[in-house]
């Protein structure tokens, strides 16, 4: 039973390994997908500036624990950028950071030559129009009423 067990438990680790890896990427994406969503609805609806859209963001993906599996240089790593909304109400949101891969994985990566000093970045945009085509008025009107 040892012989087995000594073969077994490597091969179930190096499983575990390659699974936890996309577990990681797949769940800094989601949270930054969503945090890009936010900040483009918030950049229609609100007065704010660039900075508060930023501290917005940093505060939404705080979610995404500061271990270079998920996420890698902490909070100011985040290259956050946000354009518009323009007179069409077309807002642009680009989110990116850098994950740095588990050894077993980033070997792989770096066979790949997709690594960049032992890390990959991520990056996550959005783009839409989030105003309706039927609202009337100028985006400036609709923040005096409102404001």
């Amino acid at each position: 039973m040892s012989v087995e067990a000594a073969l077994l438990v490597p091969v179930v680790m190096a499983v575990v390994a390659l699974l936890v890896q996309p577990a990681c990427v797949l769940y800094t994406r989601a949270v930054m997908a969503a945090t890009a969503g936010e900040v483009a609805r918030l950049a229609v609806t609100s007065r704010g500036g660039e900075g508060e859209l930023r501290s917005y963001a940093l505060r939404r993906l705080a979610a995404v624990p500061d271990v270079p599996a998920f996420h890698e240089g902490g909070p100011s790593a985040w290259e956050i950028e946000v354009t518009g909304p323009g007179d069409d109400g077309i807002v642009s949101v680009s989110i990116s950071g850098r994950v740095r891969p588990l050894p077993l994985l980033g070997a792989f990566v770096s066979m790949l030559g997709a690594d960049d000093g032992g890390s990959v970045e991520l990056r996550v945009e959005t783009t839409g129009a989030l105003r309706a085509g039927w609202i009337g008025g100028e985006y400036g009107d609709w923040i005096e009423m409102w404001g």
